[in-house]
């Protein structure tokens, strides 16, 4: 969310950002916050005069009864009863107008980061670099969940009886290949310095609105029916949500927390081969990491956290590339995003497995994050989310680029930096 007096001083620059993101239908949101600002200005300003009246006659009324001029005195407290009931209706005023503009605050897209590429929508991402030799075998690659039942490692149908369509049982070594996964990628993030915290998995509607968009929270969340809770779609907002209204002392930051926990999500309009399988499924878990930081210093975290993605992927024989979201893609929030993809050889191109983002102060100012400077001033931190690894991505891109035929039989190499998390087991064998 935006300064009011920001966009207020500058609605031109803010509109352009508008158009730069493709989104011209808010255009008009412009011109209908600064006038409810206006309004809120000028009824702000009547009412503290209409205070500072009180006061002033409120004196007048005590010096008069004082004198024993009674009558005086009651005329000047027939005053204060009308200047009274304009005080009150001027601070509904308020109250709604706040209320409104908050509303169409929220609506504004942040201002993206000047090095943003423009363009409409995804397809219009820019490469930047890819890591790691793209993976080629000679042999036909089953799609991921038929590689996981030739091991016996999922069972869609048992969780459709249970569940419904987007959910799975994972089974065997699959499932111990993937928590061996979130086991390893916690030590990795631990190593980094990064604080390791197991969140809330549920979220009141502050901290949701706080965190992200009204379009995001429509398409994820789900709602728990008959309480302000959700369940988190992410455990990034459960941990940003954490220093909701909090002032930190500048000597404490940065603040830098990584999370495992369950996921769920809506994955309304999900459709295609990338949608099938365990791609987009309504429960999953995930690895995140967050910073908390100095205005000055989120750029640089921000190229510090896509770059601990694209190690820990490479940790695991996974080739991969960044992709820059261009500011179509951008959500209204973000001022800058990176896509890290892996290589699919099933498939012969790369798909998203993590997302690092640079918020600025959008969701501190939703939220209240507050900073106290060392000259005793308050400012608005930044913050900062990735993906460290989502499980079910990362399981498809591991066992496509390290499945192997060996006497008719599919073998799944497990990677060095995980054997010790498999019983120092070095690989699965098709049962």
């Amino acid at each position: 969310m935006l300064d009011i007096k920001f966009l207020c001083d500058n609605p031109e620059l803010v509109k352009e950002n508008i158009r730069k993101k493709f989104k011209d239908a808010k255009l008009p949101l412009v011109d209908e916050a600064v006038a409810l600002y206006t309004r809120k200005c000028a009824a702000n300003a009547r009412a503290n005069d209409l205070r500072a009246n009180r006061n002033k006659i409120s004196k007048e009324i005590g010096m008069l009864m004082g004198k024993g001029l009674r009558e005086e005195a009651e005329e000047k407290k027939k005053l204060v009863g009308a200047q009274a009931k304009e005080l009150a209706d001027l601070e509904a005023e308020e109250t709604e107008i706040e209320g409104k503009l908050k509303d169409v605050m929220m609506k504004i897209p942040n201002i993206i980061d000047p090095s943003v590429p423009i363009g409409k929508d995804d397809s219009e991402n820019v490469e930047v670099k890819q890591f790691g030799e793209q993976t080629k075998v000679d042999f036909e690659i089953p799609y991921h969940t038929d590689i996981m039942a030739r091991f016996n490692g999922i069972d869609k149908e048992a969780a459709g009886r249970v569940a419904g369509e987007g959910f799975y049982y994972l089974m065997g070594d699959i499932a111990r290949l993937h928590s061996a996964v979130t086991d390893y990628d916690s030590d990795f993030m631990i190593d980094k310095g990064f604080t390791y915290c197991i969140p809330p998995f549920m979220i009141r509607s502050n901290v949701v609105t706080g965190v992200m968009s009204f379009e995001e929270m429509d398409a994820m969340m789900y709602k728990i029916e008959g309480e302000d809770l959700y369940l988190i779609g992410t455990s990034e907002h459960s941990m940003i949500g954490k220093f909701i209204d909090t002032i930190t002392p500048e000597e404490s930051l940065p603040l830098t927390l990584t999370s495992y926990s369950p996921c769920f999500r809506k994955e309304k309009g999900a459709h295609g081969i990338e949608e099938r399988g365990i791609y987009r499924i309504h429960q999953f878990e995930k690895q995140e990491m967050i910073v908390i930081c100095k205005p000055e210093e989120s750029m640089d975290w921000f190229n510090k956290m896509w770059g601990y993605s694209v190690e820990l992927f490479r940790s695991m024989d996974i080739p991969v590339r960044t992709l820059e979201c261009c500011s179509g893609d951008l959500a209204d929030l973000k001022v800058k995003s990176y896509d890290v993809e892996a290589w699919s050889p099933k498939q012969g191109k790369y798909f998203e497995v993590c997302s690092c983002s640079n918020l600025g102060d959008a969701q501190a100012r939703r939220l209240g994050i507050r900073v106290k400077g060392a000259d005793g001033k308050k400012y608005l931190a930044h913050t900062l989310n990735n993906t460290v690894v989502a499980p079910p991505r990362m399981l498809i891109a591991l066992l496509e680029n390290n499945l192997e035929v060996r006497d008719g039989k599919f073998v799944v190499r497990i990677p060095k930096a995980l054997q010790p998390y498999m019983g120092g087991m070095t690989e699965i064998v098709e049962k």
